[in-house]
């Protein structure tokens, strides 16, 4: 089908749904039809402006055969040659495949990999980071788990980011960021490196994951900690084991079994349906390798070379020299040019 047609199509199901919505369409018909509506507005709104620029510029070709308007012509049609290529790409880029998961919620996990205690303590910054980071853009960050070392690193944290678009953004963190420093330990200045590994899973409803209470091995057990008013005197920690998947979520962050249990089986109910998700897309994957956005946790995404003030992303080769900006929770500069370089590899799979 020609881009043209496709455009024409889309003009045609947004006039379509505006006369389901005007009759008596009611419940979950109705809802739906609001919602792709909703969906093809902006979209029907730049194909106008698309058909309004073609328009202008056949007006434009014509003027030039006059000699009084020619040098009018000749201005609006450079404008309009630059202008109309912007609008046929931002369709485009528009009209792509949709990850249904993007709109959703996310659970984000932070664990310390290798370096030990410094692996720990950077844990802890790029938790904070992602926490600062969600404050900007509006989002609501609850922790859901958060297990401290003695040293005050992270043993492991996680926590729940909800707003709009939250996995659209925070998908392209997952993996592993590599730091380059040296420790508040270290006598003789030496540079360490340590890793930490971060997963973005996209929040799952009950619906979208039916989990089968015959399916699960619930243990409950006491409470560890730091010691004194910390250490949890009755049995409130929880294990659940998804035993088909193999899966093992434990949750200890509250004193109440009930609530560890609750948020337990959130932070289950999304790893499994990032799993799903994961099966559903291995076929594509295998097809195109772009490493932007797969979420694959064994991969180095980034590193922060604190004593260079340098941060470097891997995945699309890009290096910015404000790791105390970046650490206070300002990202967008990578999100976006990593969001762009998936939606390029996106288009060049479909030309």
């Amino acid at each position: 089908m020609s881009f043209s047609l496709k455009l024409d199509r889309i003009g045609d199901r947004a006039a379509e749904l505006n006369a389901l919505l005007s009759e008596a369409l009611s419940g979950e018909a109705f809802v739906r039809a609001s919602r792709e509506l909703a969906e093809l507005e902006p979209i029907v709104a730049r194909v106008e402006e698309l058909r309004a620029a073609e328009r202008a510029a056949a007006e434009a070709e014509q003027m030039l055969a006059d000699p009084e308007l020619r040098e009018l012509a000749e201005a609006e049609l450079f404008e309009l040659k630059s202008r109309i290529p912007e609008l046929q790409q931002s369709l485009r880029i528009a009209l792509l495949p949709k990850d249904e998961a993007d709109a959703r919620s996310a659970i984000l996990e932070v664990r310390p990999a290798a370096g030990g205690d410094e692996a720990g303590l950077f844990a802890t910054q790029l938790f904070d980071m992602y926490r600062k980071y969600a404050a900007a853009r509006g989002w609501r960050f609850e922790v859901l788990e958060y297990d401290e070392s003695e040293l005050g690193g992270l043993k492991g944290a996680s926590a729940e980011v909800n707003g709009t678009n939250v996995f659209a953004r925070l998908k392209y963190e997952s993996g592993v960021h590599r730091v380059q420093r040296v420790p508040a330990t270290e006598n003789q200045g030496r540079i360490h490196t340590s890793t930490v590994t971060v997963a973005v899973l996209p929040e799952a409803e009950e619906v979208d994951v039916q989990v089968d209470e015959g399916d699960l091995r619930i243990d409950v057990y006491r409470a560890s900690g730091a010691g004194g008013q910390h250490v949890n005197k009755t049995e409130s920690a929880v294990r659940i084991t998804h035993l088909p998947t193999g899966i093992v979520v434990a949750m200890q962050e509250e004193k109440s079994q009930h609530k560890n249990r609750a948020k337990a089986m959130k932070i289950l109910r999304a790893r499994i349906y990032e799993q799903q998700r994961a099966q559903l897309h291995a076929t594509r994957a295998a097809d195109r390798r772009s490493q932007v956005g797969t979420g694959d946790r064994s991969e180095r995404i980034r590193t922060y070379n604190f004593p260079q003030g340098r941060v470097s992303d891997h995945r699309i080769n890009m290096t910015l020299y404000k790791i105390d900006r970046v650490m206070a929770g300002e990202l967008d500069e990578f999100i976006d040019a990593l969001t762009a370089e998936d939606q390029a590899a996106r288009l060049a799979a479909e030309a």
